[in-house]
């Protein structure tokens, strides 16, 4: 582009001469700059029209911004492509606010529009046209300045993005001064602490801290004048309703443009569930620790007690693996069907579990075992005991007792009376007893160790000849041992 040449006019009427002549380059010394080399320097872009509106000058910075070098005394009003307003119905030229200032003589300040370039792109502009009057008021032309907006377009626009993920953020966000006023406060903040954004801006941070943790806020505040960030705080803070929510609190200095901190920005998330998942995970893994330690000694007392009656190696893995089985039916029992931690199971399923080995029958469902009485929830190291006490019972009447013939039958009752719960257990259709056995095997001393010392209660055996008959007697408090 040519550079086109200003001269100034009688300063007398306020007239500017403005022609189209080429000039060389001129020195820096401000005694010979002319009014051109000032508005060619000008970073905005400026253009001025004579009184028709025609286009007598224009610098460097208009023809970058309307991406078109128009024709001097030809083009009108303004040298770009298209003209359309900020909400992008099309602008006529003659409509524009320099056609608009030079009609109605007097400056047109802040009128937003967008230039569309030849190649499609479009800038959105501030224009401000002052028309030009000669010594006799008489209108000569006018004056524009064109202020380009791209910059601001991108940061509105990059602060509505902002704005939006703030606002959406399932996070508490909370801006605050230095003196530790809240000053903005968005929906995730409303849903955590149950405060308003009316409610809170304007409000001390303080009210969101228990008394006993006042102290936090002024090392926070100072950790952050030093333009320190505070990462992954863990704390507690107190709801709109008293209630207390621990958190994770993580803190921002805010800077002005110069770089100095002027506040800070606060993202606070509520780590309640985590807390609930780790505290019970901490609690499965303790239990887990205790039952695993619970298994081992109850293993390690299988085997010593069995030793006790056991003749033959042979023996011995029979009797451990068979007990140890029916410790492994029994646990089934106990596994979760749901998001419990624990399964509780009754006395009467845990007999019928214990008994299924022994049923009757071609296809090995007919339960020997006939349950009758009331039926008890047992629980936690009690379903154990039961069950080593159950298979004993089972174990020996399998050996010995009714369960040893086809035709043998139990008949186990249960009744409650007051706390007191009772089980009598009766074997029938058995080989007769000629007498009580002379020794005490690993079932008896079982027996008495389960009922005496964890079920506090007693144990009773009556040698019928038709049958033994068992009763158990115990506490139903000492049923949901842990």
């Amino acid at each position: 582009m040519s550079r086109r040449s200003i001269h100034e006019g009688d300063p007398a009427n306020g007239t500017i001469d403005i022609s189209s002549e080429d000039r060389e380059p001129t020195s820096p010394s401000p005694h010979n700059l002319g009014l051109s080399d000032v508005l060619e320097a000008l970073p905005e872009a400026i253009y001025t029209t004579d009184a028709n509106g025609l286009i007598t000058f224009y610098n460097s910075a208009a023809a970058a911004l309307w991406g078109v070098s128009p024709a001097l005394g030809e083009s009108t009003f303004c040298g770009s492509w298209k003209l359309y307003w900020p909400d992008g119905t099309p602008l006529p030229h003659d409509e524009c606010p320099m056609a608009m200032a030079l009609k109605e003589q007097r400056p047109v300040r802040g009128l937003e529009a967008i230039a569309e370039r030849p190649d499609g792109t479009r800038v959105r502009f501030l224009a401000c046209p002052t028309p030009i009057f000669d010594a006799t008021g008489g209108l000569t032309g006018a004056v524009n300045m064109l202020i380009d907006l791209t910059e601001q377009t991108l940061a509105d626009s990059a602060a509505l993005r902002h704005d939006a993920l703030v606002e959406s953020s399932a996070d508490a966000i909370i801006a605050k001064d230095l003196n530790g006023t809240i000053t903005n406060w968005n929906a995730g903040a409303q849903r955590l602490f149950g405060y308003t954004a009316e409610e809170a801006v304007g409000q001390p941070i303080a009210m969101l801290i228990p008394l006993d943790l006042q102290d936090e806020e002024p090392d926070i505040l100072a950790r952050i004048r030093r333009g320190e960030r505070i990462e992954h705080y863990e704390t507690v803070r107190r709801r709109k309703d008293g209630s207390l929510v621990e958190i994770s609190l993580a803190v921002s200095p805010i800077r002005s443009r110069e770089g100095r901190v002027i506040g800070a920005a606060k993202i606070a998330r509520d780590i309640t569930e985590r807390r609930q998942a780790e505290e019970q995970k901490s609690l499965l893994i303790r239990e887990m620790d205790h039952r695993v330690k619970n298994l081992f000694t109850l293993a390690n007392s299988v085997v010593s007690l069995s030793a006790r009656s056991a003749t033959t190696s042979s023996e011995l893995a029979s009797a451990v693996c068979a007990r140890l089985n029916a410790l492994a039916r029994a646990h089934t029992l106990t596994i979760p069907h749901g998001l419990s931690s624990e399964q509780p199971t009754t006395l009467h399923a845990l007999i019928q579990t214990i008994i299924a080995p022994y049923a009757g029958g071609d296809d090995n469902s007919q339960s020997r075992a006939v349950v009758t009485g009331p039926d008890i929830t047992i629980e936690g190291t009690s379903v154990t005991s039961f069950a080593l006490l159950l298979h004993e019972f089972a174990t020996n009447a399998a050996k010995y007792g009714a369960l040893s013939v086809p035709e043998g039958l139990l008949d186990i009752s249960c009744s409650e009376s007051e706390e007191l719960f009772t089980l009598v257990w009766r074997e029938r259709n058995g080989p007769f007893i000629d007498s009580e056995p002379d020794s005490t095997g690993f079932g008896t001393l079982l027996a008495k160790a389960t009922v005496h010392g964890q079920l506090h209660g007693e144990i009773h055996r009556d040698w019928k000849r038709e049958g033994l008959t068992l009763t158990v007697a115990f506490p139903t408090r000492y049923l949901h041992g842990q």
